[in-house]
Order: structure tokens, then sequence, then C-alpha cells
């Protein structure tokens, strides 16, 4: 199961050529898996939403490793663009986040990318295990991890 999280692309995410820098997917990437898997969203959040990122968290989160694979130039456009997500892959202290991200009618493919996601206690900085809650959140969002087309 996926989920689909809809971003909005910004004018500032724009480069001198019409569309999404390189750079700026980054930081859709990172919209769509706040929105997914963060609590404090707003009402309606997904069930996944559980991550506490607030002042005060036990736990931080560090991104391990990133890799994008850019299908199509991504334009701007007035509705939002839709960017799947699923969990590839839940370690000890880490998950795989899982993108593919779509233009708002879902006819184009821009983009498949992937994030460890590493889970750390806040007082230490040491990595610390998934919780059982964490893991039934996530569990039914488990699927194959993205197929990069490779070289």
């Amino acid at each position: 199961m996926r989920l689909e999280v809809p971003v909005q692309v910004r004018w500032s995410d724009l480069d001198a050529y019409g569309h999404v820098n390189n750079a700026s997917l980054l930081t859709l990437l990172e919209e769509a898996r706040v929105s997914a898997f963060w609590a404090g969203g707003p009402e309606g959040s997904p069930t996944t939403a559980i991550i506490d990122a607030g002042p005060g968290a036990t736990s931080i989160t560090v991104i391990a490793r990133q890799e994008a694979e850019y299908l199509g130039q991504i334009p701007h456009h007035r509705e939002p663009i839709l960017v799947d997500t699923w969990v590839g892959h839940l370690g000890g202290a880490s998950m795989q986040v899982c993108y593919e991200v779509l233009s708002p009618d879902r006819t184009e493919l821009y983009a498949r990318a992937a994030t460890i996601v590493v889970m750390l206690d806040a007082s230490t900085g040491a990595p610390r295990r998934l919780t059982d809650a964490e893991r039934a959140a996530w569990e039914p969002y488990l699927g194959p991890p993205v197929d990069f087309r490779r070289g």
C-alpha cells in the first residue's frame, strides 16, 4: 500500500530552464516524507504520521542516504504534484522511505527516489531501535524498494 501525498511546487523550486531544479526535488521529497511520517500535521493526517519531531522530542531523525532518478522535467503546476510514498525496508533503527513523483493527473512519472532515515535518541545522539508502535503504523505500507535503472 502507498500513501499519496500532494506537494505544491513553488516558484522558488524552478530554475532558469523553467523546471524544478534537481536539488529542489530533495526538498519536495522532504515535504512529502514529513507529511507522511511526522506527527503534528493537519487533522486527517495519515496514520503513519507518528514520529514526534516537536520541541522536547525524545527522538530525532537523520538522513543517512538519498538516491534520486530523474525521469522527466517537473514543470510548475497550479495543482500539487503527487508523491506516492511507501516504506521499502524497516531495519533495526532505520527505515527506507520510497517515492514516485507524478504529475497532478498521474499521467507522468517525473522521478523515483529513496531515503534512508535513521532514528536517534535525542539525549545521546545514538541510534535507537524502531518502536513497536512505529513498526505497527508503517508495516501496512511496506512494499518493494524502488527499482532504480542502473547505468
